[in-house]
């Protein structure tokens, strides 16, 4: 979450699944550096992916991020019951 990159990965992913091609688009980074934001991103398990013929389809993994928010309330009160709120109503869309 620390890299500006990895964070827009995330940010394109909050609304649909895509395929690496579709992502590197918004880069200005080649494929193999976008291959390992992603690994990293998978190892954090914030994103899951799936195959599909030759591609492999990213997706952002919600639940992490809940569990974060939760925890971050538990430290600052309610500042994360906006964040929570946000991602609950992006992810009934």
């Amino acid at each position: 979450m620390a890299d500006i990159n990895r964070r827009r990965i995330l940010t394109l992913l909050k609304n649909k699944e895509m395929p690496v091609n579709e992502l590197l688009k918004n880069f200005d980074i080649t494929q193999a550096t976008l291959s390992n934001h992603l690994s990293i991103l998978r190892k954090a398990k914030l994103v899951e992916s799936r195959i599909f013929g030759k591609q492999r389809i990213y997706r952002l993994n919600i639940e992490p991020l809940k569990i974060f928010t939760r925890n971050i309330d538990k430290f600052v009160g309610n500042l994360g019951e906006n964040i929570f709120s946000e991602i609950e109503i992006r992810t009934r869309k």
